[in-house]
């Protein structure tokens, strides 16, 4: 997938694609909220580019917010707004998101890590369509915005959870898009390859580096990198890959296959290694693909000792898994290590003075589970 000016086309001629983008073209004509789900990695937010870019609002702003990456008390005002004097560092008025996407678009991603507080929210700014600012006595102006949310999460689950308000799902899920894996739509993947090759070979500043595979590429170049291909049988070890990443997983590689590629035409030896054992591979039985993200991440850090700075961390930074796939993880920590942290730590391949550092880290993205629940 690619955006180009006001123009994002979605990449791929597989049916899967090609229903996709029937979908979108039909949603962008209306107002209608978008309820966008798909596993991590697939592209959802280029996905909700595109039906910006082919509504009557794409002259206004397209606005995403991150709803995972940022704590509840800045989110607040990161959606809302504040006034001078709400909390310390409030210097000055400061319009928040919803205000500045005003007669546009705002997308709202990984909408299933929001708060109950923040749900009930924005389900008010959604049932009566006015903001009220942080530290504000009265309601702002009402704006007219376009919603349009995502996720990974199924939310029917939360709301059997009691983790997401069923009046806020409603109200968002007006239309519901899914965006299929890579797996499902294998033949799109040489599609995908040349446009990200081309992305990463463009030199700095000349025009043509501006497209986004999948919503998550800078479009940065390598400058002074042999390669220009990638053999068959190259392609083939792509094709066949399972990749749990999905879209943003693919461009990673491609990337990395760039930056570290030692001649024009790529062969499978230059592939990363998890690409080519066959474990990873999509020809295994059914059953096993069910295995989830915390189990392949489990089996790295105890079968294969890697760190979980190494194997876990930079994924997560990269938005290549999600919160949520943290928490399994630490939840498969916890039960191992019957609820002592210290015992997870060694688990999990790191050094004791690094205690603070990981307590410091699930606390703050919020993957932190009662240990007592595991004793």
């Amino acid at each position: 997938m690619k955006q180009t000016g006001d123009h994002v086309h979605l990449i791929g001629t597989s049916p899967a694609i090609d229903d996709l983008k029937a979908e979108v073209e039909r949603v962008a004509r209306s107002d209608a909220k978008v309820l966008i789900t798909g596993e991590s990695g697939v592209g959802k937010e280029i996905v909700a580019r595109a039906i910006w870019a082919a509504s009557p609002r794409v002259d206004a702003p397209f606005v995403p917010v991150n709803c995972a990456g940022i704590p509840e008390t800045l989110l607040e005002s990161e959606l809302f707004g504040h006034v001078k004097g709400s909390f310390t560092g409030a210097y000055r008025d400061k319009p928040g998101k919803l205000e500045m996407a005003s007669n546009g678009t705002i997308f709202l991603d990984e909408i299933g890590e929001m708060t109950l507080r923040m749900q009930g929210l924005l389900l008010r700014f959604l049932e009566a369509g006015e903001i009220q600012k942080v530290g504000a006595e009265r309601m702002a102006v009402a704006v007219n915005v376009r919603v349009i949310a995502a996720t990974n999460r199924t939310l029917r689950d939360l709301i059997a959870q009691g983790q997401f308000r069923e009046d806020l799902f409603y109200r968002l899920n007006v239309i519901h898009l899914i965006v299929p894996p890579l797996r499902e739509r294998r033949e799109d993947i040489p599609l995908l390859v040349d446009h990200f090759l081309r992305n990463f070979m463009t030199a700095n500043g000349n025009g043509n580096g501006n497209g986004h595979g999948n919503g998550h590429g800078n479009g940065s170049a390598h400058q002074g990198t042999p390669v220009r291909a990638f053999s068959p049988e190259a392609l083939a070890v792509l094709c066949e890959y399972a990749w749990p990443g999905n879209v943003r997983q693919l461009e990673n590689v491609i990337e990395r296959v760039v930056v570290t590629g030692r001649r024009e035409v790529i062969q499978p030896e230059d592939l990363p290694l998890e690409l080519r054992s066959p474990t990873h591979l999509g020809g295994r039985p059914r059953r096993e693909r069910r295995r989830t993200v915390a189990d392949d991440l489990f089996k790295k850090l105890v079968d294969e000792r890697e760190s979980f700075w190494s194997a876990v961390y930079p994924l997560y930074m990269n938005r290549e898994i999600t919160r949520s796939n943290v928490r399994d993880l630490v939840h498969k920590g916890l039960e191992e290590a019957r609820g002592n942290y210290k015992i997870v730590l060694r688990i999990f391949n790191m050094e004791s003075r690094d205690y603070k550092r990981f307590l410091n880290f699930l606390r703050k993205h919020d993957c932190q589970l009662p240990f007592k629940e595991y004793r």
